[in-house]
């Protein structure tokens, strides 16, 4: 396994970061507790995941499997790089959402209390809460840092000038602020190289991106069109306006000898912005199957044609639509 700084800060991470979305709903406790044993034998050190999964409101489903399988010891949890989020709904009164003070006070303590441990290595806002002023959010992570239950604190789903907001004002407080960005991409999903990228890499902070392989598009959905995500109404629909681009990639992967899913991987990993992709497997099998991805090199001449199947948004901003 290759490991990489988190962002700027000293903390060193696996290139793959185990996502657990599935972890409840679609992969049982038994089979979570396996990939997840699996997962440390192969060297993966950082796993991802949010108060919300399980997608059943409070419950923490997916939280509470992480903490029963960490109480099980071993040194399981001494070993992982945990990373979950708060923003999302977690009860039907006001201020059981978003970025409030009190909001995120209470979604560290039911967090912490699930994945039974007493600090949260990687904290991360799930999404961006306009309404919630900076100096109250900030705040409120300076306290959870000044008592030790969260180590970092990582974004998700942040726009360019949301992560330039947030470190000024954390510069401004002589707080670290935030050392990740955990963003939408892949090669049919390329928007945060407009503006996200660029502020992520003036500020030192790490990209993991989600949906590497953009919900089942890039893993081989025309070889396996029936099976898993693959055969849902979502998938089904990216593959219909985007058929005639999935043909081209796959014929390329087979002219190279690997995997889309595994290509997808790699196209992620060349980039140093990057610092790990969420893989979500639901099986070892396509646990293991992912390392394969670290070992593939991509010349300059794949990369061009990666870059002609998938073009993205022309570069960084302003240079991408403007003189």
């Amino acid at each position: 396994m290759q490991y990489v700084h988190l962002g700027r800060s000293g903390l060193l991470v696996s290139r793959l970061c185990l996502g657990t979305m599935n972890f409840g709903p679609l992969t049982s406790e038994e089979e979570s507790f396996q990939i997840m044993d699996r997962a440390l034998d192969l060297g993966i050190n950082f796993f991802d995941t949010a108060n919300v999964y399980g997608w059943k409101l409070g419950e923490g489903v997916t939280e509470n499997i992480i903490g029963k399988w960490f109480a099980q010891g071993g040194g399981r949890r001494e070993k992982v790089v945990i990373a979950t989020k708060v923003f999302g709904k977690m009860g039907e009164w006001p201020n059981e959402s978003k970025l409030s003070a009190l909001h995120i006070r209470k979604a560290c303590e039911d967090s912490l209390r699930r994945l039974r441990t007493d600090h949260i290595d990687l904290y991360q806002m799930h999404h961006i809460d306009p309404e919630t002023p900076w100096e109250e959010i900030w705040q409120a992570m300076e306290v959870l840092v000044q008592q030790g239950k969260v180590i970092y604190v990582g974004s998700s789903n942040f726009g360019g000038w949301h992560i330039a907001n947030a470190m000024e004002t954390a510069k401004q407080r002589h707080f670290m602020g935030l050392v990740s960005e955990q963003s939408l991409y892949n090669l049919a999903a390329r928007t945060i190289e407009l503006e996200v990228i660029p502020a992520s890499r003036h500020y030192g902070i790490g990209i993991i991106p989600w949906s590497p392989l953009a919900g089942g598009l890039l893993g081989g959905v025309l070889q396996k069109i029936n099976e898993g995500r693959r055969a849902s109404e979502g998938v089904q629909k990216q593959l219909e306006k985007h058929r005639a681009q999935v043909e081209q990639y796959e014929a390329f992967c087979r002219e190279i000898g690997e995997s889309p899913a595994d290509v997808a991987l790699a196209w992620l990993l060349h980039n140093p912005a990057v610092t790990a992709p969420i893989i979500g497997p639901r099986t070892i099998e396509q646990l293991e199957g992912s390392l394969r991805a670290l070992e593939i090199h991509l010349t300059e001449e794949m990369l061009k044609r990666l870059d002609e199947i998938w073009p993205g948004p022309g570069g960084e901003a302003p240079w991408a639509y403007a003189w």
